[in-house]
């Protein structure tokens, strides 16, 4: 992890294609700008993270008994 300490107007590059500029600083909040191609997605942290916990979830069986029948199945070829 890098941390670094950027005033007004200053920017951080990743990449080739990906500035974050600080625009405002105000108490506790700051305000950044992030300008990334369209193709990269781009998520407030706890966004990310409902979004995580949402796969993870859809992932999942729903019934654990409806995984016990799936595992006694056999595929005849």
């Amino acid at each position: 992890m890098l941390a670094l300490t950027r005033k007004v107007g200053e920017r951080i590059v990743i990449g080739d294609n990906i500035v974050v500029t600080v625009v405002n600083i105000k108490g506790d909040s700051i305000r950044v700008t992030i300008d990334a191609p369209k193709e990269i997605k781009v998520y407030r942290g706890e966004i990310y993270d409902a979004i995580a916990a949402e796969n993870k979830l859809a992932a999942a069986p729903k019934d654990l008994l409806e995984l016990e029948m799936l595992k006694g199945m056999q595929i005849k070829k």
